[in-house]
């Protein structure tokens, strides 16, 4: 199993923007810097290795920061687990941040067939991904 881990507080992939005078198409910086982050820790987390192949399961949590204005309770419950996430990035964007593993951790995100994406609050804010070989029992 390969585990990425990036501290900070996970991002989804921005929608593209566009330039009126010219019409072409950019990714905004904020994702650019984020994804470079995530391919440089997957690229720490590969050591070396060429990437996976075939069948793969990858296992996405996100752990974002509990909002400074709640109130203890809320906070108490946050930590505990007993509330998650509501808010964006939502889960479709977290999980196109993994474009950045192309080449790195597997050739082509298309050879995902088995997932999960989870998003949870913590003192500690971070993108974990754990990705894994599904063996096929014949």
């Amino acid at each position: 199993m390969i585990v990425v881990e990036l501290a900070g507080t996970p991002l989804g992939k921005g929608r593209p923007r566009f330039m009126r005078a010219t019409g072409h198409a950019y990714t905004p910086e904020r994702t650019r810097n984020f994804e470079t982050n995530l391919r440089l820790a997957a690229q720490d987390a590969m050591n070396g290795e060429p990437p996976l192949q075939g069948q793969l399961y990858v296992n996405v949590e996100a752990y974002f920061p509990v909002p400074q204005s709640w109130s203890i309770k809320k906070k108490s419950a946050a930590a505990l687990g007993m509330m998650q996430p509501t808010t964006r990035p939502d889960w479709e964007n977290i999980a196109k941040m993994l474009d950045a593993f192309n080449t790195i951790v597997w050739r082509d995100d298309a050879q995902i067939v088995e997932g999960r994406i989870a998003k949870y609050y913590s003192d500690r804010p971070r993108l974990r991904v754990e990705v894994s070989e599904l063996r096929v029992e014949k």
